[in-house]
């Protein structure tokens, strides 16, 4: 939901007073994010300990909770909050600090899909992540227990879950049997 219809930055958006809600800048409009709901948490809370876990252990990088917001563009300033993300190790050299938010874009980002989601609102998520450089954008419907793999806005691939996940390209080594984050 649209806050206001004065343009805001990054450096006014991260000044905001914590108020309980989360937020996102999306070319300079502060938008709302409504709290998630059961099913939302669950299935995102699964998925972010197994891959994360990985990703850790086998030193791959950093990965992000929802609450970690990406500056994608400036002027006007667009700052997005994915449910999880992931960059690579060689990629870290380029954030200079680690306060604020993140100057780049991740390598993965991951977006659970809520109840009050709709197709339109999702589909631009997905293709503003590709737009600014993320490599991966995995949704996970906890609705249609389904989970769609988003390589460009034309390399796109629909998992069950019957289906074993892979990222090896990204996160050499992992697998997940998808009915593990829907149980």
């Amino acid at each position: 939901m649209a806050t206001g219809s004065l343009l805001m930055t990054a450096e006014q958006l991260m000044a905001m007073p914590s108020d309980g809600y989360r937020y996102e800048l999306i070319r300079g409009e502060l938008i709302q994010m409504s709290p998630a709901g059961g099913d939302h948490g669950s299935c995102g809370g699964t998925f972010n300990a197994y891959l994360s876990h990985h990703i850790v252990t086998h030193r791959l990088g950093k990965v992000y909770l929802a609450e970690t917001g990406f500056l994608l563009a400036r002027n006007p300033d667009t700052v997005r909050a994915p449910d999880f993300a992931f960059i690579r190790q060689e990629r870290l050299v380029q954030i200079t600090r680690s306060e604020g938010f993140i100057p780049i874009p991740p390598d993965l980002c991951v977006e659970v899909v809520s109840p009050g989601d709709g197709r339109a609102e999702v589909l631009e998520k997905i293709f503003a992540w590709l737009d600014f450089g993320t490599r991966i954008v995995i949704v996970i419907d906890p609705r249609t227990h389904e989970t769609i793999v988003y390589r460009s806005h034309t390399d796109v691939r629909t998992l069950t879950p019957s289906d074993t996940l892979t990222l090896e390209d990204l996160v050499p080594g992992w697998s997940l049997l998808l009915s593990e984050i829907f149980r």
